[in-house]
């Protein structure tokens, strides 16, 4: 079959705000072909455009016999145009129907379809993840991706009327942010750069400028991970600001918390619906406990965790049964913190540093960070990295670096705090781990 062209149809109207109030006008709407049911009198088409669906209903003695014989020809997922008047149908969504004067097929599909966009026939994650445009075009997935935008904006918004200023740090590196193995080697001409795990060195750089940093943008990890909360590539959410300490930060943390749950719950109800999701914005301030009192809490549950070690995936999920809600974990070992972040001056065996959790799900890591050049190579020293290798970020402690703090949210772990999902392969449009990196 030959496509049409468009010509010069231009789109009068989205599929909502076809209503019963434009009953008698003409339209032009353009999208893909949900769904089709022919009752052999009548055929109803389900279209669908980035705002939802509408009913093209092409009544077999109400048009003429070029159209019906074009309308017989389509299928599900054509792209196409449709010129025709609106009708009242209470029935329809949005209480219209659209009877067609003219139709344009735009974009033929290839039949088999490797899913069923309808959701009627269920399949698995990696079957959805290989076919993932037309898996995005599912109703749940419109819900979430609408819920990501909001909650980005709402983000920027938050902090611009906080007076911090977006900024964009370099993704092509020269050395590790936060030390270890986990890096993503790429040539960079004639020698080897890494991707960022982070725009930590950067922002800490740019309060000396601007005082006040936000950053929304992609990181990298080459964990091993393979579980349902990591991925090697995310987009962080960061912030930096010069005079502040660790309570100032998690003070705009659980602020930004509060304000991306309201604006959500205020502007996403449709596709919270679709969702399923009944969201409650969080009381501040968010409960705190310490990390001595987080190991007292799981060796009641019988969890052991030896005094400065990390905290288990196992004892997490414990705590979530504890705490099914957000809460920060605080002053951490500093030996089990980054490199970066301050010791206490009464006690250096314990940090200004902080986790936020959802449930059993660390959310946000933050703190103090150390302004101080020697404590600085100290720290460095201590985790067994090179001080040479960060010679141009201590440089500019010799420059007057004043106290700061700040936090970094990943934001796909914000998302399944929002939405309620699982798997954080779900809320990232085009998911990148150990296995996957294609589409």
């Amino acid at each position: 079959m030959k496509s049409d062209k468009k010509g010069e149809w231009r789109r009068t109207h989205y599929s909502a705000e076809i209503n019963s109030e434009l009953d008698g006008e003409e339209v032009i709407v353009f999208g893909w072909i949900r769904d089709i049911r022919d009752l052999g009198g009548i055929r109803f088409v389900i279209l669908q455009d980035k705002e939802g669906i509408i009913q093209i209903t092409v009544p077999r003695d109400e048009v003429s016999e070029g159209l019906l014989k074009k309308a017989g020809s389509l299928q599900r997922q054509y792209s196409i145009g449709v010129r025709g008047k609106v009708k009242k149908m209470k029935l329809a969504p949005g209480g219209a129907e659209i009877i067609p004067s003219e139709l344009r097929i735009l974009g033929i599909t290839k039949y088999p379809l490797p899913l069923d966009v309808t959701g009627r026939t269920p399949a698995e994650i990696d079957v959805r993840l290989d076919a993932r445009i037309l898996d995005l075009r599912r109703d749940e997935n419109q819900a979430i991706f609408k819920i990501q935008h909001i909650t980005l904006q709402s983000i920027r918004d938050f902090f611009s009327n906080r007076g911090f200023m977006e900024v964009h740090t370099p993704k092509i590196i020269a050395s590790a942010t936060e030390g270890g193995a986990a890096l993503f080697p790429v040539a960079y001409f004639d020698r080897e750069a890494f991707l960022a795990q982070s725009p930590q060195l950067y922002k800490e750089q740019l309060i000396m400028d601007f005082e006040k940093v936000f950053e929304i943008g992609p990181v990298y990890r080459a964990e091993e991970s393979n579980t349902r909360r990591h991925l090697s590539e995310v987009i962080s959410i960061d912030i930096e600001e010069a005079y502040a300490t660790s309570k100032d930060v998690m003070g705009i943390l659980e602020e930004k918390i509060c304000h991306v749950y309201s604006v959500v719950k205020e502007k996403c109800q449709k596709e919270l619906k679709i969702l399923k999701r009944k969201i409650d914005v969080p009381e501040i301030p968010l409960k705190r406990f310490t990390y001595d009192e987080i190991l007292k809490e799981l060796e009641e549950e019988g969890i052991h965790i030896p005094w400065g070690e990390d905290i288990s995936t196992p004892a997490y999920r414990t705590l979530g049964k504890i705490h099914p809600h957000f809460y920060f974990i605080t002053d951490w070992p500093t030996k089990s913190k980054a490199f970066y972040i301050k010791p206490r001056d009464e006690n250096p065996e314990i940090s200004e540093g902080f986790d936020l959790m959802w449930n059993w799900i660390e959310l946000a890591s933050g703190g103090t960070r150390v302004h101080s050049k020697n404590l600085l190579i100290k720290r460095l020293m201590e985790q067994g990295l090179s001080p040479k290798s960060f010679e141009y970020h201590l440089q500019v402690f010799d420059y007057g670096m004043p106290p700061h703090a700040g936090w970094a949210v990943g934001l796909a772990r914000l998302m399944m705090a929002l939405t309620g999902k699982k798997n954080i392969r779900e809320v990232v449009l085009f998911p990148r781990d150990r296995f996957r990196l294609t589409p």
